[in-house]
């Protein structure tokens, strides 16, 4: 039997035992209303209200305070003596790296494909509100994290939702704050292994044979296919194994990196297209308003950016709070602004890129998705490129490929952060899940696992419901964090030399 047959017995067994599950599960998370002529998802509905809220309670603080989160940034506020295992830029780039992926080439594509170029205006306003909620997930995750005797730290909703409840509403606080705790390791271990690792790798596989000469080309094997998940999986399990710390140093590269070489191709498209830049423009704003030919009108337009935005930068799910938590900071609020650039970078810069690139293009198969023709997404996005660099698509895998192994290996800490709450840190334990998420890797080369996918991304999107729930009821918690950091900083202003003391500064209590 070739392992093309085995692979493809398996692909069809597991579709069969869980699809459905996955379609029950799917239609409970993804409840859409009717809205306008349109179907609005509930769950996107409670991230952009999560948005507004936060926006509103932290007064517009994602603007106001911008320019403090890129000096934090850039170590203008380190202090000496801080816990942690990575500084502001690498903590910011490991979370990026786990956002920043095929949702952005492919996935911007569709929405302005069923959204029209108005879809567009509507994701940026989202990725800006999302700018709040990250920011109060994260100062949580810093404030609550666990520091290990080893110096390492482990962080996240698995952490900050029992202490902070306790701490907040003591005994029924604990009980509540350990079971969302529980759900909420199992689902982020589950994303990890379906959707931050076996699909990234099944889909960049897929790119690299596209300009490999397709099926018939050197990689289009079953063969080729295994060779590259081995690849693959050994570069991810190298990284690993050196927890944090050696994450950090390769995304701290490869982020800067991958952004660069995208924004760039971005840059020449739009360049060459100069003339075309003010109606592009000009349609994205009267696309938002008054679009033609989407479904639900304006209403369609801003479901559609919402959801892509939504989707992209994961605001409020309580991810990237994991990869943060781990820097070195003595003010938890400080991290929190540093993770407010977050969705700006992913939505407002690498989204907003690909969809003024397509838009200025305007390639013929952006036209035929629009009428309704299936079309994928990466697609139409390397024709609006190729309209100006005929190679571009080589290009285009160099970006996916490395957009993919980063958001692996970010996918590989939360994970295991989670096995760890779940199963404890005994080495045992840790060596048992980088076997299994290897072997997940070399998997998602061979495999589709698509039913498994689409489960991925439910249970990623129930851990939003459980995560903003604890949000709301600590956000408190976060204001006083807020201001004890805004204090320092004044300080430091008035002597540079502030905070670099040996001692630690007492905690400061939160009980509100």
């Amino acid at each position: 039997m070739s392992l093309d047959s085995v692979t493809q017995s398996v692909d069809e067994a597991v579709s069969g035992f869980f699809e459905p599950i996955a379609k029950w599960l799917g239609e409970v998370v993804f409840y859409t209303v009717p809205v306008g002529g349109t179907d609005l998802p509930l769950i996107v509905a409670w991230l952009v209200v999560a948005g507004l809220v936060f926006t509103g309670w932290f007064g517009l603080v994602q603007l106001r305070k911008f320019k403090l989160a890129v000096d934090v940034v850039r170590g203008k506020y380190d202090e000496k003596g801080s816990t942690g295992e990575v500084n502001h830029f690498q903590a910011l780039t490991a979370a990026v790296s786990g956002t920043v992926g095929l949702g952005n080439i492919a996935g911007v594509a569709v929405a302005v494909s069923i959204g029209g170029p108005g879809a567009t205006f509507w994701m940026i306003l989202c990725g800006l509100l999302g700018m709040a909620t990250k920011f109060v997930e994260v100062t949580l995750g810093v404030k609550y994290r666990e520091v290990h005797p080893d110096g390492t730290v482990s962080g996240g909703p698995m952490h900050y939702l029992p202490k902070g409840l306790t701490e907040r509403f003591g005994k029924n606080g604990k009980i509540l704050g350990k079971v969302l705790a529980v759900l909420a390791s199992f689902l982020i271990l589950f994303f990890g292994l379906f959707g931050g690792n076996l699909f990234q790798v099944n889909q960049s596989y897929a790119q690299l044979v596209s300009v490999t000469g397709g099926e018939d080309g050197a990689l289009g094997s079953s063969a080729g296919a295994l060779f590259f998940g081995i690849l693959i999986a050994a570069l991810v399990g190298i990284v690993l194994l050196g927890g944090i710390r050696s994450i950090a140093n390769v995304t701290s590269r490869l982020v800067p990196a991958m952004a660069g070489i995208y924004i760039v191709a971005c840059l020449i498209v739009i360049l060459v297209n100069i003339t075309a830049v003010p109606d592009a423009v000009v349609s994205i704003v009267e696309g938002a308003f008054n679009p033609e030919g989407v479904a639900g009108g304006v209403l369609g337009a801003l479901i559609i950016g919402f959801k892509r935005a939504a989707f992209s930068n994961e605001a409020g799910l309580g991810s990237a709070p994991i990869a943060h938590s781990a820097v070195r900071t003595k003010h938890p609020a400080s991290e929190g602004l540093v993770a407010l650039l977050e969705p700006f970078i992913d939505t407002v810069v690498v989204c907003t890129m690909t969809a003024l690139t397509i838009v200025i293009a305007n390639p013929a198969s952006w036209g035929e998705a629009r009428a309704g023709e299936d079309i994928g997404g990466v697609t139409i996005t390397s024709d609006a490129f190729e309209t100006v660099l005929p190679w571009f698509p080589y290009i285009l895998t160099v970006a996916v490929l490395l957009f993919a192994v980063s958001t692996v290996l970010t996918w590989g800490y939360y994970g295991l952060k989670s096995w760890t709450y779940l199963f404890g840190r005994s080495r045992a334990s840790e060596v048992t899940y980088k076997v299994v998420y290897t072997v997940f890797a070399v998997a998602g080369s061979l495999l589709t696992l698509q039913t498994l996918i689409d489960m991925a991304d439910a249970f990623l999107f129930t851990l939003a419901v459980i995560n903003i729930i604890g949000l709301y009821l600590l956000a408190p918690v976060v204001k006083r964090e807020l201001g004890t950091f805004l204090e320092f900083v004044r300080a430091r202003k008035a002597d540079p030399n502030a905070g670099d003391g040996d001692d630690d500064q007492e905690p400061v209590k939160t009980t509100v």
